[in-house]
């Protein structure tokens, strides 16, 4: 055996040095002008680009065989200004041609290339006859056929320049390999590359690459992944008279928000858009994008249905989706109307940029919907967004046991936001409805409601200082908390002085109310205020502050009985804890023993100390704003004494 091997090393070792001596003879007899001239006429004749060597030119046999330009600048196509510079252009040549006097490229290395590209307002680009020349040189019985395996890319930078758009971009550190269709049809190129602070790793494919430069119908697979946005596409592309793509869409984003300001497009409010996901079959035909059979996912909300989106010098979205349960809750968590911890209104300024940048014309329906504290039932509901004008229409929304409909409109101007609200609920739970619209949890029973509302501010407590509209509430078989008015009638009606006592503990039932109330710069003014109950009826007058959130307002409570007690009441102080107390001259009056002390307050001298009698008595005292006429006169007497 060892005799045999001495005997195969032999030959093998010749061969071997005959080869060694052929490459270093190579090296001596090469013809570097012939090959240099060889190398640019095979990347011309591949790319159409003219190659203008400024630097030096590097040539080796061995121990690898190459040829290395410095400083290059490829152009052509008309163009006076390098598509392509590059610092190093290396072509890899293959090594049995070689050994036989002819210079065959095996692969191309670009070493810092800095490449241009500029779209034209036509369509057209500065890279458009290169690909035409790819195109044809590439087709089955060209004359010179491709021969590159590869083409690597290295530390690149690529600037991308749109005229009709305005628009430019800049990709650094590119790192992409390029596999050459040589023998099949298809190519890919995957790599690297940064993008406004972020890394992403890239690949795309073409099933047959001449069929794609030609504008004719070839597979495509393209991915990106980088850490705000994940998308990946397989289907067929096409560019016959514009570009056309078809196919399965795959988009994944821990979130949305950061996704749209990556990619540099309007962020909507400030609330919510985290998580998103999405697949659907896309439709592309230039800058529009059809999307059927999409299964969306955004900050937990999970949705079938379809959508278009166009960017034809403004962005459009178009959508009808389906669900069976929403939660609009982040959208609004940052929205507050009341400041955090205090009674007044939020001051805090509007953000409307976002009604400015984008067209919206969406349908959305779902089994559950969560606005808030607010619990819905089966809704539809549309928003329309067109030109800085934001309308949102409720066809039908289950609600506080009953149904609701209406409509709510934001138009911007400037800083200022024009707000139109009409809604309507029918057979509504008046506890929940107005707790949660108004901020009034005195009010039970079943009934309806009708808002119609206008204002304009650049915050929530510009809004109510502006506010005008009507409002009306029908309701039956409920109640009013705060006050129990039957007792208390019935007590007073008896022994009018007997002390105040509490009047603000249990509840008037009713039988029917009815509210009506008209809103003018903020203030709201009771124009039909009925209470009827089974025992006692009451009626009011008077106004409610919205900027404020305090009532000031008098009513008269009567007993349905024979003698048809009636007590004069006021209700004054904030919406959430009002002050109600009976009128103290009333009960004076009614009273045989101390209605002469009344004229005793005309008397300067005694009003005083005749008030204070009567406030021990009744057990209540009345504000500045409640004193009557004589009692003014009385304080204003004392002090000029």
């Amino acid at each position: 055996m060892a005799q045999g091997m001495k005997r195969l090393g032999t030959p093998i070792a010749a061969l071997l040095g005959v080869a060694l001596i052929a490459l270093i003879a190579t090296s001596w007899l090469i013809n570097r002008d012939a090959l240099r001239k060889a190398v640019e006429a095979q990347i011309r004749d591949v790319t159409g680009l003219e190659l203008s060597v400024a630097g030096s030119i590097d040539i080796s046999v061995l121990p690898a065989s190459y040829i290395s330009f410095h400083d290059v600048g490829l152009k052509g196509g008309g163009t006076s200004d390098p598509a392509l510079h590059v610092d190093v252009l290396t072509a890899n040549l293959r090594l049995l041609p070689l050994l036989l006097q002819r210079f065959e490229i095996s692969d191309l290395t670009l070493l810092r290339p800095h490449i241009h590209v500029s779209l034209k307002a036509d369509g057209e680009s500065n890279w458009t006859p290169f690909i035409q020349t790819i195109a044809r040189t590439m087709k089955p019985g060209a004359d010179n056929q491709v021969s590159f395996s590869e083409i690597r890319i290295q530390d690149g930078v690529l600037d991308f320049q749109d005229a009709a758009a305005h628009a430019s971009e800049k990709f650094e550190d590119i790192d992409l390999s390029l596999a050459w269709p040589s023998i099949s049809r298809s190519f890919a190129a995957t790599g690297q590359f940064d993008w406004r602070g972020e890394r992403v790793d890239g690949s795309i494919s073409f099933a047959d690459f001449v069929a794609a430069l030609s504008g004719e119908r070839s597979g495509l697979k393209a991915r990106i992944a980088s850490a705000p946005l994940k998308l990946a596409f397989d289907g067929s592309v096409a560019n016959r008279t514009s570009p056309m793509m078809e196919g399965t869409l795959t988009i994944d984003s821990p979130s949305l928000r950061n996704a749209l300001r990556w990619t540099g497009q309007p962020q909507p409010g400030s609330g919510g858009f985290g998580r998103f996901a999405l697949k659907a079959r896309a439709n592309v035909v230039g800058a529009s994008i059809a999307l059927t059979n999409v299964n969306v996912e955004l900050d937990g909300n999970t949705a079938e249905g379809v959508m278009t989106y166009a960017n034809n010098g403004r962005q459009t979205l178009q959508a009808t989706l389906a669900a069976d349960a929403l939660d609009f809750t982040p959208y609004i968590s940052t929205f507050r109307l009341l400041a955090s911890g205090a009674r007044d209104w939020n001051r805090q300024l509007f953000d409307l940029n976002g009604l400015s940048t984008t067209d919206l014309d969406m349908r959305l329906s779902a089994a559950k919907l969560t606005v808030g504290p607010s619990k819905f039932g089966r809704t539809a509901v549309g928003a329309n967004l067109r030109n800085g004008t934001l309308a949102l229409s409720v066809g039908e929304a289950q609600v506080y046991g009953g149904i609701a409909k209406g409509s709510f409109g934001i138009a911007r101007s400037d800083t200022v936001a024009d707000v139109k609200a009409q809604f309507q609920f029918t057979d509504v739970d008046l506890q929940a409805c107005a707790s949660e619209l108004f901020g009034i949890n005195k009010l039970s029973g079943r009934g309806n409601i009708n808002v119609s509302l206008l204002a304009s501010g650049s915050s929530p407590f510009g809004l109510v200082q502006s506010l005008d509209g009507t409002a009306t509430v029908t309701g039956h078989d409920g109640a009013i908390a705060g006050f129990n008015a039957e007792q208390l009638l019935k007590r007073l009606e008896r022994r009018p002085l007997s002390g105040g006592g509490n009047f603000r503990n249990g509840s008037t039932p009713y039988n029917n109310l009815t509210i009506a109330v008209k809103f003018a710069d903020g203030i709201a003014t009771a124009e039909d205020i009925r209470v009827e109950g089974p025992a006692a009826k009451i009626t009011m007058t008077g106004t409610a502050s919205v900027p404020t959130r305090e009532y000031d307002m008098k009513g008269v409570a009567s007993l349905n009985t024979a003698s048809g007690f009636e007590l004069p009441f006021v209700v004054q102080g904030p919406w959430d804890d009002p002050l109600i107390f009976p009128d103290p001259e009333s009960l004076i009056r009614r009273s045989p023993a101390s209605a002469p002390l009344l004229d005793m307050l005309k008397d300067r001298k005694g009003g005083d100390a005749v008030r204070s009698a009567i406030e021990r008595i009744t057990g209540s005292r009345r504000p500045a704003s409640a004193e009557s006429p004589t009692a003014e006169n009385a304080k204003d007497s004392a002090k000029s004494n």
